[in-house]
């Protein structure tokens, strides 16, 4: 199957279904290795700690919330501040979510937007166990898809994703829904995936590399376009090579099947990058 003859609708189902089983796995979709389709318990805090979340942050999250679909850290890039309203797109057993909300305290509000039932579900159940904890009960779980928000206009202060617009068959209209409900002044703190340049057109027809959150990956020229083009400015796009090689290190194993479909002079980063995607909306929007 060419990616060019997948409809936008066949990706989604593809990647709800496959993203379905990673949460009723328990995260354990592609076995103990760290991997941006799902990781056990262990695996996923490793992970997660290469990227830049604390042993303090993971050991606060509820059990089974860091399924190891991460592939950068946005809460920190976000710099969240007490009483702001954080959205996060495709938040999964809200693992970011869980973090936010200690950052912005009972006066502030963690919103997650996910597709995909089973993954709200782990979620909304992981959600009581948060409240034990933190005495907060500022975090909610909406379903809904990330090209359509269910979420006002001009409401949120800050968007955060982790590893997951990469994944949308229609990226322009995920940035222009971005620019909609930010408010005037309102940021943006994304990691995704990235293409330096081009794959080859037999990684980007596997099905399951578009699972693995790798062949739904744009060149970061066309992040920076998409972005622009919605309406969003101060753009800072900065690329961290060393999460795809880790992965390869680590024996992801979809890392591992698209390095040995690569010629033997390259290697997977040549490729792809975690990016950290910073911008803003301008004031006076």
């Amino acid at each position: 199957m060419k990616p060019g003859n997948i409809s936008p609708e066949t990706v989604r189902q593809t990647v709800r279904q496959g993203y379905g089983k990673i949460a009723t796995n328990s995260g354990s979709g592609c076995g103990p290795a760290p991997s941006c389709c799902g990781s056990s318990s262990r695996a996923a805090d490793e992970l997660a700690q290469h990227i830049g979340y604390s042993a303090q942050e993971l050991a606060s999250l509820p059990d089974g919330a860091n399924l190891g679909l991460s592939c950068g850290n946005p809460n920190a890039l976000a710099a969240l501040q007490p009483g702001e309203v954080v959205l996060d797109l495709g938040a999964g057993g809200g693992f970011d979510i869980f973090i936010a909300g200690r950052k912005v305290g009972a006066s502030g509000r963690a919103i997650g937007v996910d597709m995909t039932p089973e993954m709200l579900t782990k979620a909304r159940r992981n959600s009581a166990i948060y409240r034990e904890r933190t005495g907060l009960d500022n975090v909610e779980f909406r379903l809904g898809e990330i090209e359509h928000l269910p979420v006002a206009d001009a409401s949120v202060d800050v968007v955060i994703s982790n590893c997951v617009i990469n994944l949308s068959p229609d990226k322009p209209r995920v940035y222009r829904e971005i620019a909609r409900v930010l408010k005037p002044g309102g940021r943006v703190a994304v990691s995704d995936l990235a293409l330096l340049k081009p794959l080859p057109p037999e990684i980007l027809a596997s099905v399951e590399a578009l699972i693995g959150c790798v062949a739904g990956a744009v060149l970061v020229s066309e992040i920076e376009r998409m972005a622009r083009e919605a309406g969003l400015d101060a753009i800072i796009l900065k690329a961290k090579t060393g999460y795809v090689d880790g992965m390869v290190d680590w024996k992801d194993p979809v890392y591992q099947k698209i390095a040995a479909r690569l010629p033997a002079h390259e290697k997977p980063g040549d490729y792809l990058t975690s990016l950290e995607i910073a911008a803003r909306k301008p004031r006076g929007a």
